[in-house]
């Protein structure tokens, strides 16, 4: 068995640009996912094919890594079978919100609703994980990053650069995203899973739904007109992000206090923005700017802890 990996009490410079060269490849997916759909992929099956693609990867991985018992490890959860059940029931759900969402809305908005899930998990464990009750500044936090949301829908609806269905949607996949985190920290079977297994769980675990809700539209698994780039943008969401980024950012968590490697994840937002204004000559605004500057103050306010769940 390898040593446990030596824990450090900060975040040195190494460690610093992996994290910020992570939260840019996050902020970029969501120009990924229109890009791909304006190429032929619809948001579903995108969805379908990254949580298949993703999984095949991990478990790949876990094989040259430790052998087949390995491999084999990742599909034995013990007392953690149905809630592993819920946990991929909810990770299918956040991406069948998510990518249509970002289809009708724009990249920038879709990010930072997205990115509004440290909102939902700071209310959820409150109330289900007595360790994590809020004091007055948690709730202030939560005050002010939801007036950071409001300013962000004005902005949309004043302007017309959104699509109010569509920033719902997104926001709805930043719901469920916290309530994921929310159900791993409130049970004990899948806060003694590895992380690497619960991120198979969701990616394996999501893709029959996936897989259901693309035949249920009367769509094929596997479209014969989606271009080049379609297949490019798939790819960089599936292997770039699902696999490789998400394995870096568990490296790190392994290694790094969470609390301070979680600050990081709020320039995630920053680089949606920016890449849908350069990717998709998306409009900048300094409302929108404002709304994302006030969900970043107070989710910093309240959300200082380690996540179990990586970003989407």
């Amino acid at each position: 068995m390898p040593p446990a990996p030596q824990r450090r009490d900060h975040i040195d410079a190494v460690a610093g640009s992996i994290v910020i060269g992570l939260t840019m490849l996050w902020g970029v997916q969501q120009v990924a996912v229109k890009l791909g759909a304006a190429g032929g992929l619809s948001p579903f099956q995108q969805a379908a094919l990254r949580s298949i693609g993703a999984a095949t990867c991990i478990a790949l991985w876990v094989a040259v890594r430790e052998g087949r018992s390995g491999a084999r490890d990742l599909f034995c959860l013990g007392a953690a079978r149905w809630p592993a059940l819920l946990l991929a029931t909810l990770f299918a759900v956040e991406f069948l919100c998510l990518f249509p969402g970002v289809q009708r809305t724009t990249a920038s908005r879709g990010v930072i609703f997205l990115y509004t899930a440290p909102f939902f998990t700071t209310l959820g464990t409150h109330f289900l994980v007595p360790a994590e009750r809020m004091g007055w500044r948690q709730f202030a936090g939560l005050l002010i990053a939801f007036g950071g949301v409001g300013i962000a829908f004005a902005e949309g609806l004043a302007r017309g650069g959104g699509n109010l269905f569509g920033d719902l949607l997104c926001l709805a996949g930043g719901m469920v995203w916290g309530a994921t985190t929310v159900l791993v920290k409130a049970n004990a079977a899948l806060m003694r899973t590895p992380p690497a297994k619960l991120l198979f769980v969701q990616l394996a675990g999501s893709a029959p739904i996936l897989v259901a809700a693309v035949l249920l539209r009367g769509e094929t698994l596997l479209p014969n007109a989606a271009i080049p780039a379609a297949w490019a943008a798939l790819f960089y969401q599936t292997v770039i992000v699902a696999f490789l980024s998400y394995l870096a950012w568990f490296n790190l968590v392994v290694r790094y206090p969470g609390g301070k490697l979680s600050g990081f994840t709020f320039l995630a937002p920053l680089f949606g923005i920016l890449a849908g204004h350069f990717f998709l000559a998306e409009p900048l605004s300094i409302a929108l700017f404002l709304g994302l500057a006030a969900i970043a103050i107070g989710l910093r306010l309240v959300n200082t802890r380690t996540q179990q769940r990586t970003p989407s």
